[in-house]
């Protein structure tokens, strides 16, 4: 599909977002990334308001995109083949993506002073959410919206880690595997509550001799 000038300065504010910050996202600066003349994104954008709104779901269908061609191919049925995809997803995303994430990274810290832009990052990502629980179902969760949060957090751990601090080697894979396997391990039965005896409810009666 050709590119429409819309989509081609959405994306160059994606990549100033991601590799120089928020406060560098101006209609002049993605004028001058997308190579065009002065005044092309305020004609598509009037106010920087409606350009973050545009570029939270540019960025959300390139992201969508990505996750898919990795969804679309595998159907992982144990904690190991759901933590390599996982993985894969990781370092894909910390490498040839990396300025996407970044740029992620950036919108979500500007939604916390921003209620709209919060409300439409969320919307963005049910898609992706409704995979990973999915995912989680076929690998035998008995809560997989709960698992999903689990697992979510720690993820994005890893990757604000692998972004701020690269590690040329950086392989998540065995510690996702065996986060999974420790969520949907059979938890261990509790022991029965000792009977109250005598004296104090639940503690045993101390008898003193004469």
């Amino acid at each position: 599909m050709v590119s429409t000038r819309r989509v081609v300065l959405l994306d160059a504010a994606i990549q100033i977002l991601g590799e120089r910050g928020v406060r560098a996202v101006t209609h002049r600066a993605v004028d001058a990334e997308a190579g065009v003349s002065a005044g092309a994104t305020a004609n598509y954008f009037s106010t920087r308001d409606a350009l973050f709104a545009a570029i939270v779901e540019r960025f959300a269908e390139r992201e969508r995109q990505n996750f898919e061609e990795l969804a679309t191919t595998v159907v992982p049925t144990t904690p190991a083949e759901l933590g390599r995809t996982l993985g894969v997803f990781l370092r894909d995303g910390t490498t040839r993506n990396r300025t996407l994430t970044l740029c992620r990274c950036a919108l979500l810290v500007e939604s916390a002073n921003n209620p709209g832009l919060r409300e439409h990052i969320a919307s963005t990502g049910k898609r992706v959410g409704a995979w990973f629980t999915a995912w989680l179902r076929l690998i035998g969760s008995t809560d997989p919206e709960h698992h999903m949060h689990v697992i979510g957090n720690y993820v994005t751990g890893l990757t604000l880690h692998q972004l701020a601090m690269p590690d040329p080697h950086f392989d998540p894979t065995d510690k996702i595997v065996s986060l999974l396997e420790s969520l949907l391990a059979p938890q261990p039965a509790h022991p029965p509550a000792a009977p109250a005896v005598a004296g104090r409810p639940g503690r045993p009666e101390i008898r003193r001799t004469p």
